[in-house]
């Protein structure tokens, strides 16, 4: 008990008096949740640049550029004719999309030779051209549609027979989760565990391969073998209790920008809490495996960097090629993510995070199993190195002792 003890408080003193951990495990996951939050803050793009090119400027065509000014998602940018490089024009302007409304419009419609608006979408940028796609189908077929039920109504039918006229049936678009289609609510949970996970690899990838390399590590612990698993225990023990400081931020920022709460906060504090383990143990295990912290610290991060375009949160699991659908099992932020989309974005219930939460248990289970034998293996190595030089000093002090 009293080895034990000693080893934590030696394992709090070498993390708190380490500039490097305390910057990257304290700072980072600040400034990190700071700049993501603010950048998202608004949830929505609006004041989208969009060229309207009115070659008609008639009452009509003016009703309907007025119409996609007052959406306030897009921001109209007038051209009377279409710009001789209209590609340049695009690129100047940041323009997300074109609409470029035909000569002769208002008469083309009034004779039922139905026009064409073309409108030629932006795609160099695919958030903003989604969001300036949808305003301006909306718009246009709102415009379509009020043309259309106007034209009836002069040739004589009443506004309900006309509508009813035009409308073969209703349909009712319904949103569920994140109904207000927030931009931020979607990231924030995201990112805020893509940092935790890159602070956790950061801080566990010089946890052994530094400490291997300290006398006074290989003096007091290196005789003492079946103290692997303890060993272990102890040097996640301060992430475990710091990573708690992280949530913490993390929970008091989503509160600020009004980020929605998991439904069950234990349940959430548990799958976290897993997550968290299953990191370290992953950390621990490159860092025996690896002796040289730099080269430990290099394959996590390339581990590490692209797991959340590889967690299928923004693009599905199951349009990947099969290779790379079995790295994501390997990786403790694929399972973490979809579970965080449970609790904070679809609000679901405790029983659907549990597939996940046992994906990540099994996941630390292995990476502590997979730790522990490789230090077993390294420890048992370093003892007899270390006991065949106390031999070698031994007979030279003998030696030296006979002349």
């Amino acid at each position: 008990m009293k080895t034990i003890i000693y080893l934590i408080k030696r394992e709090f003193k070498l993390f708190l008096t380490n500039t490097t951990l305390i910057s990257v495990f304290f700072l980072a996951p600040l400034i990190y949740a700071f700049i993501i939050g603010f950048t998202y803050k608004e949830g929505k793009v609006t004041d989208i640049p969009v060229l309207v090119v009115n070659q008609d400027n008639s009452p009509l065509s003016l009703q309907l550029e007025e119409m996609l000014a007052d959406n306030q998602s897009i921001k109209v940018i007038h051209h009377s004719n279409e710009p001789v490089d209209l590609k340049n024009e695009v690129i100047r302007q940041d323009a997300a999309a074109v609409v470029i409304i035909p000569e002769r419009f208002e008469a083309m419609v009034l004779q039922k030779k139905y026009p064409e608006v073309n409108v030629h979408i932006n795609t160099a940028n695919v958030l903003t051209a989604n969001f300036a796609s949808k305003a301006l189908q909306l718009t246009l077929g709102t415009f379509t549609a009020g043309v259309e039920i106007s034209a009836l109504q002069k040739s004589g039918m009443s506004a309900e027979e006309a509508m009813s006229k035009y409308e073969a049936f209703k349909v009712n678009y319904i949103t569920m989760f994140n109904t207000s289609s927030n931009y931020l609510i979607f990231m924030w949970p995201a990112m805020m565990a893509v940092v935790l996970q890159q602070v956790i690899l950061l801080a566990m990838a010089v946890s052994f391969s530094e400490e291997l390399k300290r006398k006074a590590f290989v003096e007091n612990f290196v005789q003492r073998k079946s103290y692997a698993i303890v060993l272990m225990i102890i040097k996640c023990l301060p992430i475990w209790i710091f990573s708690l400081f992280n949530i913490l931020v993390f929970f008091i920022y989503s509160k600020y920008l009004m980020i929605p709460s998991p439904v069950d906060f234990w349940n959430f504090m548990l799958v976290t809490g897993v997550f968290v383990v299953a990191c370290t143990n992953l950390g621990v295990f490159f860092s025996i495996l690896i002796p040289n912290s730099l080269k430990a610290t290099q394959v996590l991060m390339v581990m590490a960097s692209p797991a959340f375009i590889i967690s299928g949160f923004t693009w599905p699991i199951y349009a990947m090629p099969n290779f790379i659908q079995n790295l994501t099992d390997i990786i403790p932020l694929t399972p973490y993510l979809e579970s965080l989309k449970i609790m904070v974005i679809q609000q679901g219930s405790n029983e659907l995070t549990h597939p996940y939460l046992w994906h990540l248990l099994i996941m630390a289970a292995i990476y502590f199993i997979l730790g522990w034998i490789v230090l077993k293996f390294k420890l048992l190595k370093m003892h007899r190195l270390y006991n065949s030089n106390n031999r070698k000093n031994s007979i030279e002090n003998k030696e030296i002792e006979e002349v």
